[in-house]
């Protein structure tokens, strides 16, 4: 029987670590909050669900792809209202003087504080409720003002310390779009309405980072900006909505763990918003955002940069600003996710395994080969040949001959591995001729093994695919 405890996050962060997935950034000295370091399988995780969301992209045919820079003029984040307008509700403790975030605070007592909220708002929200509040650190009760702190990330570019000037690293990728926008627009191989995709790191000055790779201070997004005319702007927002939550039903994610959830307070520009929440094992959280931004962020720019915006329809003769619909997905939040979604823990004959039953279409290894005795020439030759025609047709194949074949068995059915492949003495043919060139098969999620010919394992594999 599968079990989901409450300590899954505390499972799935231990099983990431043991095999290799995730490893917490700086670890050897003592780790640095709010980053994580990718190990192989999660480099392989991580990539599968990137071409995922990539292939979804490319299946619409006016669609473009962007990769545009990391460190930008501190100009954009004005425009965009980052600079004034980005922030989480900062409050010290004046006991011990941890930073905590004021609507974390709240959280733990119920009250829920909408991200939106004026200073003004959350520190009478807070002053409501300072009695109950506790330090999370030193447990007193005896905490300042609230205070916006802004998240955006900053460095210093420059030969001299003199000469450094401090600039933004981006705490979105959305806006390298937005600032773009006119160039690939003027490259002439694109009209309204159509969208650019772009998939790249973002940074925020997390007060309290947390939730492992849910809240990190160095991230991956996946965002994809749509310009089309006002009046087509709402029944596109309604169909990416659709497309964008069936696009996790077909990865294979547990539809009772995915909601469409709309924003109850809007941002002043925004037109519509809601997100994707899956259920976390921390409770329900946004997974994706799908935002009707209006003509926002193309009128800032234009105001700030005196580069016109506008486009001009040839059809209709019309000159207009175009409006955006955004949908926006974190790499991180995803790995999370499908790792949540698959770890299960079952008894499969008479003992208790861990197995992570991701779609093998995420499946960091699609299979494993093995030879049944790795002290066996002949086996190893023949398993090895087997395992060069997989590695060249698939790539995600993994050789394995470490330990007898049942610790293999657990240690693939960690990782998520759909199948593993042994050559025995059968597919040799020496006491079963009938079953040469043949080799089992075994199933990650039920255990069950067949016989399949060498010669149609390509074709067994892609069709389970």
């Amino acid at each position: 029987m599968e079990n989901q405890s409450e300590n899954l996050t505390e499972k799935v962060v231990n099983l990431a670590k043991r095999r290799g997935f995730v490893f917490a950034g700086s670890e050897i000295y003592g780790g640095f909050a709010g980053t994580y370091d990718w190990g192989p399988l999660g480099v392989a995780l991580k990539n599968n669900v990137i071409k995922a969301w990539t292939d979804a992209m490319q299946d619409h045919t006016n669609i473009v792809f962007l990769d545009s820079s990391i460190f930008t003029s501190g100009k954009v984040w004005e425009a965009s209202g980052h600079v004034s307008g980005f922030s989480d509700p900062l409050v010290i403790c004046n006991s011990c003087h941890e930073k905590v975030r004021a609507d974390h605070l709240l959280e733990g007592i119920g009250v829920t504080a909408d991200e939106k909220l004026s200073e003004e708002a959350i520190n009478a929200l807070f002053d409501e409720n300072r009695s109950k509040l506790k330090c999370p650190k030193c447990g007193a009760n005896d905490f300042g003002q609230v205070r916006a702190k802004n998240l955006l990330a900053t460095s210093n570019l420059g030969m001299f310390e003199s000469d450094d000037a401090q600039v933004y690293l981006r705490g979105e990728t959305a806006q390298g779009i937005f600032i773009n926008y006119k160039n690939v627009l003027d490259s002439g191989f694109n009209s309204i309405p159509f969208g650019i995709a772009q998939i790249g790191k973002a940074f925020r000055n997390e007060i309290s980072p947390r939730q492992f790779l849910f809240r990190k201070r160095e991230f991956e997004q996946m965002e994809m900006q749509y310009f089309l005319k006002e009046s087509e702007a709402m029944e596109a927002y309604e169909s990416w909505k659709n497309e964008r939550l069936n696009y996790y039903y077909k990865l294979g994610i547990k539809k009772d763990k995915l909601r469409l959830k709309p924003h109850e307070n809007l941002v002043f520009y925004a037109k519509a918003a809601c997100d994707i929440e899956y259920e976390y094992p921390f409770g329900w959280g946004e997974l994706e955002g799908i935002h009707y931004r209006g003509n926002y962020d193309l009128s800032q720019h234009q105001k700030f940069s005196g580069v016109d915006m506008s486009y001009y329809d040839e059809e209709t003769k019309e000159r207009y600003i175009p409006h955006v619909i955004e949908t926006s997905v974190g790499v991180d939040r995803t790995v999370f996710m499908a790792l949540c979604d698959a770890y299960t823990e079952d008894t499969l004959g008479e003992s208790t395994r861990i197995v992570l039953k991701l779609p093998p279409k995420l499946a960091p290894v699609i299979c494993a080969v093995s030879p049944l005795l790795k002290n066996k020439p002949d086996l190893v030759v023949k398993a090895q040949e087997v395992f060069r025609v997989l590695k060249k047709e698939f790539g995600r194949v993994m050789w394995d001959d470490n330990g007898n074949i049942g610790k293999r068995y657990r240690r693939q059915d960690e990782i998520g591995t759909p199948w593993c492949i042994v050559i025995d003495f059968d597919t040799l043919g020496e006491e079963h001729p009938e079953l040469k060139d043949t080799v089992t098969v075994r199933n990650r999620d039920t255990g069950n093994q067949e016989r399949v010919a060498i010669t149609d394992l390509i074709s067994k594999i892609k069709e389970n695919l």
